[in-house]
Order: structure tokens, then sequence, then C-alpha cells
């Protein structure tokens, strides 16, 4: 219950600093809200209830935010404490991971990989019970692998969906759309492993 509830209290904070930083960034690149929101084929309402941190972003949405903007969407992660600099490039404590909570959507990401130079990213999520990766398929190129570590995961690649369960394990090639969702009543933690590093 105490988890919950500092979850839950966090939750606007985490909306904030997200919109906050998409508005910065939109306006670094001499763009309107009107410009994005055509950019992305999203409503001006809901751009701005992102900026302003008060409706949910889901991956999908804040994947066309970063593309319209220039950036990779790793660039939102919010960095942990700073490492220990013997450790740096090598391990990530937990403490020190760098994390992605889209806000109200029930989704959070935390990256495992020490950084992006490598040949593979490493990153845990966890899908709230009914939540998803968004209204719209992610497309990406490479590889993607994991393990459903606890709960359940719908996986929808290419108009396949399957049912993964915690110890199932999956691999695919990432040439076409995929989505994910959980249909389960509790919490879904999934382990990605994708190559080549990209977000």
């Amino acid at each position: 219950m105490k988890t919950e509830l500092t979850a839950a209290a966090r939750l606007p904070d985490h909306g904030a600093v997200l919109g906050r930083q998409i508005r910065d960034l939109r306006k670094a690149r001499g763009l309107t809200l009107q410009d994005l929101a055509a950019r992305v084929e999203r409503s001006l309402g809901s751009l701005s209830q992102i900026e302003r941190g008060m409706s949910p972003v889901s991956i999908s949405a804040l994947d066309a935010i970063a593309q319209a903007l220039g950036v990779e969407l790793s660039w939102f992660f919010a960095q942990g404490t700073p490492p220990d600099p013997d450790e740096l490039a090598m391990v990530v404590r937990k403490r020190h991971r760098r994390v992605l909570d889209f806000c109200g959507s029930g989704v959070r990401e935390e990256l495992l990989t020490p950084t992006f130079g490598n040949q593979l990213l490493l990153m845990e999520s966890t899908f709230a019970p009914g939540a998803s990766t968004g209204d719209r398929d992610r497309e990406r190129r490479g590889d993607e692998a994991g393990v459903v570590l606890r709960g359940s995961l719908q996986l929808s690649v290419e108009g396949r969906t399957l049912l993964l369960r915690a110890g199932d394990s999956f691999a695919f090639k990432r040439h076409g759309p995929h989505r994910c969702h959980n249909p389960g009543r509790v919490p879904a933690v999934v382990l990605w492993v994708v190559t080549p590093p990209s977000y």
C-alpha cells in the first residue's frame, strides 16, 4: 500500500517534468503548439494538456512527439542518481537507473544498460493492469527479445497477437509494427533486449 501511495504521489511531478521537457524542446525548435499538433496528428487540446502535465502520455504518443522534435525517445529519460566513477559505463545500480514514466498511462520503463553506445539495450518495463504502449503501433528496425518476469503481456506483432505469462520469452525482428498491452489484474514486468540500441 505504501508503495502504491508513493508512486501515486510522484505521478504529477513526473508529468510536469515530462511536459516541461516537451514544451522547452518544442520552443527551442521554433515550433508552435499548432505546428507540433499537425506533425504528430494529435489534437491541440491533448498536446496542451500533455505539456502542462495534466494528461497521460502513451509510448506511441511520446514516440511521435520525439520524432517530430528530432530527438530519440530516450532523450526524455530522467537520470537517476549519479553513478560511482569506477562503475561508469559498466554497471547500473538500481538507484542509478534512468527512468521514463509515461505519466498516467501506467507504463514505466527503466534503462538497465549504462550507455547507448553498445550493440544492445537492456530495459525493464512495468505495465499497470490495463496499460498499453498506446493507440498506435510502433515501428522500429532491428531485433527485440524479452521475458515476462511477472504478470501477463499481450504482444501484437505484424498482425499476430500472443498472450505471454510470467516465464514466457519472445524474440522478433523489428521490421513491422508492434504493440503491447497488459490484460491482467496485476502489474506486468518485462525484461527487454533491443539491438541495435534504439528507443
